[in-house]
Parts: structure tokens; C-alpha cells; sequence
């Protein structure tokens, strides 16, 4: 029987089951050839093509590549696109008796049952009406942000420091909760807006969508719809080049890409008990982190999975903004 051994007891590579070997998931002959291809078209017919679900997946990365140098038509930096969320009352967390279940279907890459029980129980509560962002902050965003506030330290992703221009268009990673919570609060004051972070129940709701999905694309998992090491480049892809996997609401890369910040700190869903998993273990207390990444597997993508971040590279860890509506 193959022994599996817990993903944070392992190297970087070995946790995202690589060999020592090279591996180069998307040809560079092909990544280019098809950036030729399109390089004739203007910044909307590539953020058309970036999010045409019947374009494969090679043209929809080039278009999104080439939207990075161009500039991207669908970032604003001070007019985040966001998608209504309307009232309701809703269901969330795992039932108990799914526990077991769920923690053998992902048990082959590492998965324990502790990871899987801070999902319980299924409670009920009434989300107010909100506004979540379609798309994850990114990279150009974030360079914003830190021009007016160079107190900040860069986030580590960016190597020695340096804004990664050819990758304005992806998610930024990795940030530590605070500078997410300082970058919200930096923006509500630029706009006169109230943004912030969602709450993990909001989140989830924005994800999952009324009906619970497991995924924000329902309930059968599918490689091909999210940014995880199952399938994906191994790196941060642009916003949005997943259009299968978007949620109920249209919110784009809830599944992959780079993990999400919510506004909560780690405590046990309503009438649980707290769990103290590795993670709590390692850390006195920890921001909740929703998603999954473009280094971890899909069990990481389900919608009412709950992580944190270790401090290490492994954790490709971003946010989303939310808004609460009225003046």
C-alpha cells in the first residue's frame, strides 16, 4: 500500500507531486507560436478571447499574456468590476456525516480528516446583499497600491522586489492578511467606496451559489476549470481565463489560481468545535484562506474547504475585494 505522507512534511516540489526533474506544462514553441497568432489584435478582442469558453485553453493564456504588456481593458485600478450578490438566507459548511467521504476521495494527495472536519457543521445563516469582485486583485493593482504607500514591503512573489510587468494581469501573491486588509482600506479611501474583504460566509455563498455547489462550477470535479497543479501551467494564470469555472454570480477564479483571504480569523463554524489541525498548530491564530492555488490540488478548490497560510512559498496566497452596498 503507497504510504501518502501529509503535503507540509514535504518539499515544495514533492508536495506538488513534480519530480526533480524539469517539467514545462505548456510548450514554449506553442505559448509563442499562438502569441504570434494573435498579436494583430486589439486589447478587447483579446479580452474577448481570454474569456471565450469555447477557445482552448492555450489561445485563451496567450490572449491574457498579451493583455499584460498591452494593458488589460478589463482592470481598473479604482473601479474594480464587482457582481451583486443579493440577500438571502443560506446553508453553509459540511454536514458531519460527510466527513469521512469526503476525506477518502482526496486522501491519494495528503488530505487528513482534520483538514476536512473544519468544515463542520452545516449552519444556516442570513447574508445581507453585497458585491464581490469578479476577479482577484492583481498584480497591477497591487503596484498602485504600493507607489502610494511604500512603507509596504513588496509581496515575495515579486522576485528581489521587482513589479513583474508581463504578469500586470494575474493575481498578486503572496501577501500577508494584513497588507489585503491595509490594500481595501486603501482603496475604500481612493474611491470613497466600502470595499473590503468578504467574510468566509460570504465567500463561500459566492462561490457556492444558492444551491451549495462543491465547486463554483457544481459538484463534480474537473481539472480543466481551475488553475490547480492537477492540470494548470504551475504558475499564476491571468484573471478570468478559466470561464467554465466561474461561480453561480460570475466571480472568476474562486477555484485555483491563488489562494483568497477572507475577513475572518480561524474559529469553528456556529455550534462546531475548534479543530487543531497542523496548521493550528504552527500558528497561534490564522486568517482563513478559501480557493485553492495554482500549487495545490483540487481538494483545496472545493468551495467549503478552509485553509490558512503557512509561511512558506509553497502558499501562493492572494485576496478578493467585497463591498458592502449604500453610501
Amino acid at each position: 500500500m503507497k504510504t501518502v505522507v501529509n503535503p507540509n512534511e514535504l518539499s515544495d516540489r514533492a508536495a506538488m507531486g513534480l519530480p526533480d526533474s524539469f517539467v514545462d506544462r505548456v510548450s514554449s514553441d506553442r505559448f509563442g507560436a499562438e502569441c504570434s497568432r494573435l498579436a494583430g489584435h486589439d486589447p478587447l478582442e483579446l479580452a474577448a478571447l481570454a474569456e471565450e469558453p469555447t477557445a482552448v485553453f492555450l489561445t485563451r493564456l496567450a490572449a491574457g499574456s498579451l493583455l499584460a504588456l498591452l494593458g488589460d481593458p478589463r482592470i481598473d485600478v479604482y473601479r474594480p468590476a464587482m457582481l451583486e450578490v443579493p440577500e438571502a438566507q443560506v446553508c453553509l459548511g459540511l454536514p458531519a456525516e460527510h466527513v469521512d467521504a469526503v476525506t477518502e476521495r482526496w486522501a491519494g494527495v495528503g488530505v487528513e480528516r482534520a483538514w476536512i472536519a473544519k468544515e463542520c457543521p452545516r449552519y444556516e445563516v442570513r447574508i445581507p446583499a453585497f458585491r464581490i469582485a469578479r476577479y482577484p486583485v492583481t498584480n497591477v493593482e497591487y503596484r498602485a497600491f504600493l507607489t502610494e504607500n511604500p512603507q509596504i514591503s513588496p509581496p515575495s512573489s515579486w522576485q528581489f522586489g521587482v513589479y513583474p510587468a508581463a504578469l500586470a494581469n494575474h493575481p498578486v501573491w503572496t501577501v500577508s492578511p494584513e497588507d489585503a486588509d491595509t490594500y481595501a482600506r486603501w482603496l475604500a479611501r481612493r474611491t470613497g467606496r466600502r470595499l473590503r474583504l468578504p467574510t468566509e460566509a460570504e465567500w463561500e455563498y459566492a462561490a457556492a451559489g444558492p444551491e451549495g455547489r462543491e465547486y463554483p462550477w457544481g459538484d463534480t470535479w474537473d481539472s480543466g476549470l481551475a488553475n490547480t497543479v492537477e492540470a494548470g501551467p504551475l504558475t499564476t494564470t491571468p484573471v478570468g481565463v478559466y470561464p467554465a469555472g466561474r461561480s453561480p454570480f460570475g466571480a472568476d477564479d474562486m477555484a485555483g489560481n491563488v489562494e483568497e483571504y477572507v475577513a475572518d480569523d480561524y474559529r469553528p463554524h456556529p455550534g462546531g468545535e475548534p479543530v487543531l489541525d497542523d496548521l493550528a498548530r504552527a500558528e497561534a491564530g490564522y486568517r482563513v484562506a478559501r480557493g485553492g492555488s495554482f500549487t495545490r490540488y483540487g481538494d483545496l478548490a472545493r468551495c467549503r474547504r478552509r485553509h490558512g497560510w503557512y509561511q512558506r512559498s509553497f502558499y501562493a496566497m492572494g485576496f478578493r475585494l467585497a463591498e458592502t452596498p449604500g453610501a
